[in-house]
């Protein structure tokens, strides 16, 4: 039934109902990712409306990061890489352990057909944020060890991720060098007698700053993800912090649980 026969109209501008017409041509697949959108003329003669009308609706989707538009050559449909993050599956033991030991984000894009690659920002000794003090059950201020990584998903940042920990649990392994080696800093922690055995998530999604879509190039009106986690070792003493700021539109996230008694 559509809106005349319930006795309205759709009440939406018309460049809106333009974008969202092509916004569903490409959440349904119609329309593939890379794949060029017809031209100006096109859009306007098939939508049966002016040029203006079609350009402010490509705005539209530009902002939303569904389409980016190539000075000369026209729009396209946006190639957005994406990793599903299976909660409790994702650090499952056998991933970091053992001969075929990998860091967690390296196993979970390689089960999905993508490459995960990073680089190191900051390596060192720093006060921690409050968020990480309480964490990790310090003193406001007190001295701890981070490693701050950009990650790139198939060449596309898509995580800072900022690690902190105890001075005297980092100091001593290989927490501290730039490669962790096999199974990362789970596999690390392992070594140093904190078995990581508990993991507690937060997030919450907001817009980015500045600096934080640059970093990401991100494209305009793409929100992040704030992603704070705590590993907590088999003596239920948190060892390690992550505060990480995820792209938006490259992480969904997967629960799946029993229902509790």
């Amino acid at each position: 039934m559509n809106s005349d026969q319930l006795g309205y109209t759709d009440a939406r501008p018309l460049q809106v109902r333009v974008s969202d017409e092509i916004r569903a041509s490409i959440e349904n697949g119609e329309l593939e990712p890379g794949q060029q959108l017809p031209t100006l003329e096109e859009l306007a003669r098939d939508y049966l409306c002016s040029l203006a009308v079609v350009r402010k609706a490509l705005d539209l989707l530009r902002q939303q990061g569904l389409v980016i538009t190539r000075q000369g050559k026209g729009s396209y449909v946006r190639k957005r890489p994406s990793l599903a993050r299976h909660s409790m599956e994702r650090y499952a033991k056998s991933r970091w352990q053992g001969k075929e030991a990998s860091t967690i984000l390296d196993a979970e894009a390689k089960s999905q057909g993508k490459k995960a690659t990073r680089i190191i920002r900051e390596l060192g000794k720093v006060a921690a944020p409050t968020k990480v003090a309480e964490g990790l059950n310090l003193e406001k201020g007190a001295t701890v060890w981070t490693r701050k990584r950009t990650t790139f998903l198939d060449g596309r940042p898509n995580q800072l991720a900022d690690s902190y920990y105890p001075l005297e649990i980092a100091e001593g392994t290989a927490l501290t060098a730039e490669e962790t080696g096999p199974g990362g800093d789970f596999a690390r922690l392992d070594d140093a007698g904190h078995t990581p055995t508990r993991i507690r998530e937060e997030w919450h999604v907001r817009m980015p700053t500045g600096p934080e879509a640059g970093a990401l190039r991100l494209p305009p009106g793409t929100p992040v993800i704030d992603f704070a986690r705590t590993i907590l070792d088999q003596d239920d003493r948190p060892v390690e912090v992550m505060l990480s700021v995820i792209a938006g539109d490259t992480a969904s996230f997967v629960y799946e649980f029993r229902v509790p008694d």
